[in-house]
This record gives C-alpha cells, structure tokens and sequence, in this order.
C-alpha cells in the first residue's frame, strides 16, 4: 500500500553556476509529496497519516519553511531538494520524494536507483 501526504514551504535559493534568470536569488513556494510503502495491517491501515505529517513537519518543513537553501546546501537544485528530503526521512519506509518549485515543474526521487 502507498501511502501519501503533501506538504508546502516557502524558501528562496540561487542556482550556481548556472547561466538564466535563476543565478539570481529568488524564492518558491515549494510542494513535497512524501509517499511511503507499508503493507496493510489486521486493523486496516497501513501508515498513520498523523504519523507521516508529525515526522515530515519536524525533520523536514521545519528546517526549510522561510530558509535560504544556499545554506543547507550547495547546490539547492530541486533535484538536490528532493535527496536531501530522502536522506532526513531515510528511516521511513519510503517509496518516493516528489518535489514542485512551480505548479509546472517537478523532481520525482525513488532512492538510488
């Protein structure tokens, strides 16, 4: 069974050494979808919904709501966003980090694969 739930945070980044408008500093209102995989239980769920927000708020959306992501990283591509989400959740039995810094575009990450 997959498991889901979004979550939106406001931050702002600059790309390096990248030639277009995003070298300059500039902000998003970012979307992450967390997807874990557990099977269904005898009481019929599988995750706990309540759960996956309380760890993902606390490990994750705290650390990036209204941050500048050069700080936490390198290079804060949505690419490398949605890594850095995976390996603060690698406890999790996770399936996938999906990733939006626009309504348009997005990263899908499944671990190393």
């Amino acid at each position: 069974m997959l498991v889901s739930r979004e979550f939106e945070f406001d931050a702002a980044h600059k790309l390096i050494n990248y030639r277009g408008k995003c070298e300059r500093l500039h902000g998003h209102r970012w979307k992450v979808r967390i997807t874990v995989k557990a099977p269904l239980k005898e009481d019929g769920l599988s995750f706990d919904f309540i759960k996956l927000k309380e760890i993902v708020e606390e490990k994750v959306i705290k650390k990036l709501d209204h941050s500048y992501l050069n700080e936490l990283l390198p290079q804060p591509s949505t690419e490398n966003i949605a890594i850095w989400i995976w390996e603060k959740l690698k406890k999790l039995p996770l399936y996938e980090v999906k990733v939006w810094e626009s309504p348009a575009t997005s990263v899908t990450y499944r671990g190393s694969e």
